[in-house]
């Protein structure tokens, strides 16, 4: 699965967790921006700001959630991403982060793990010459629970990635609420087996 990002936003949006409470508890998601050039090789790309989204103070630790896509929005099912790798460049232009790092995460049933055992890095005024790569792993210590809802306990990672219904991008660990220019391009899953 890819996003090339050529032609639209291809369904990815930021959480606005703030704008959700005032909307009695239905979630406010908003539509990326899309460029038409200035990505990758000049291609289109997505980008959001700190005008979209906001703190989702429930979550331990609080995260922002920048970029996210659920798979429902382009009528997919939950997608298997154990032992999955996944590649992704991603920009930021003035992104202050307040010493937040930048995890990719996944949600399932109520709950979202971020995967704390890699935190990405955001190349700062330009593309990186070379993706993110990300090797997923099963293996419950590379991974935080930030949210299981009303759950007693979350539900395991192994079965989160086996049914990943969501994921994304995250801010964790922000001294200030995260501001700037936040952009990704070429966003690509490579299945096992």
């Amino acid at each position: 699965m890819k996003n090339t990002f050529d032609f639209g936003p291809e369904s990815w949006c930021s959480y606005d967790y703030h704008a959700s409470i005032v909307a009695n508890g239905n979630n406010i998601f908003i539509l990326t921006t899309h460029s038409k050039t200035g990505g990758v090789n000049n291609s289109g790309y997505v980008w959001t700001d700190e005008k979209r989204w906001s703190t989702d103070t429930p979550e331990v630790p609080m995260s922002i959630l920048p970029f996210i896509f659920y798979r429902n929005w382009i009528d997919a099912e939950p997608i298997n991403l154990e032992n999955a790798s996944i590649s992704v460049y991603l920009r930021g232009d003035n992104l202050n982060l307040y010493n937040a790092k930048c995890y990719f995460w996944v949600y399932s049933n109520n709950t979202r793990w971020h995967n704390t055992s890699f935190p990405l890095i955001i190349s700062e005024g330009k593309w990186a010459t070379k993706p993110e790569e990300i090797d997923i792993s099963s293996d419950e210590s590379n991974w935080n629970n930030s949210w299981k809802g009303l759950l007693e306990k979350p539900v395991p990672i192994k079965e989160v990635l086996r049914n990943c219904e969501s994921y994304g991008f995250s801010f964790v660990g922000f001294e200030e609420e995260v501001r700037g220019k936040f952009s990704i391009d070429e966003f690509e899953i490579e299945l096992v087996g």
